[in-house]
């Protein structure tokens, strides 16, 4: 008999209708230092499924810990939980947006999106968090209203806003 993994001391638990492996390998697809790990089935059948139906899958998206717990249709997910995801430039900004919008995600505004199982994403480059931040009140004014007009972040139009 295999060892059972040692659980992670925090790992965040998302709850998804039937679909947590899907989500799983599609998370480990399209993000860096991201897996699947241990699948769990259902010994015997149960009052919402059956004998071998997933009930949780271990993975881990950009090196966090998660468990998809196979809970069926009493919770969903909504924007008050998001990934935030710092991104190195616009190559990386749209790899990972067009990832989670063109596989059955949705577009949002300011650098949020969410994927098709309704979980929040924060795609979000370095530069914006550097310009929002910056010292100079007016650099910083700058980038946050263009941020502001914008779905996905255009780093283009973040260093735009930067110089004035």
């Amino acid at each position: 008999m295999p060892a059972l993994p040692t659980p992670a001391k925090n790992t965040i638990c998302l709850w998804f209708n039937n679909d947590a492996e899907e989500a799983a390998h599609f998370y480990a697809k399209t993000f860096p230092n991201s897996s699947v790990g241990a699948i769990f089935r259902a010994p015997a059948d149960y009052h919402s499924g059956k004998k071998g139906d997933v009930l949780t899958v271990n993975f881990t998206v950009l090196g966090i810990p998660c468990l998809g717990l196979n809970g069926g249709p009493t919770f969903t997910h909504n924007e008050s939980f998001s990934f935030q995801v710092a991104t190195n430039d616009q190559a990386e900004t749209d790899r990972y947006w067009n990832a989670i919008v063109t596989s059955g995600g949705s577009e949002s505004v300011c650098g949020w999106c969410k994927d098709k199982w309704g979980i929040s994403w924060q795609i979000t480059p370095v530069v914006l968090t550097k310009a929002i931040m910056d010292p100079d009140p007016g650099v910083a004014k700058r980038a946050f209203e263009a941020m502001l007009q914008m779905g996905k972040i255009d780093v283009a139009k973040v260093e735009a806003a930067r110089k004035g």
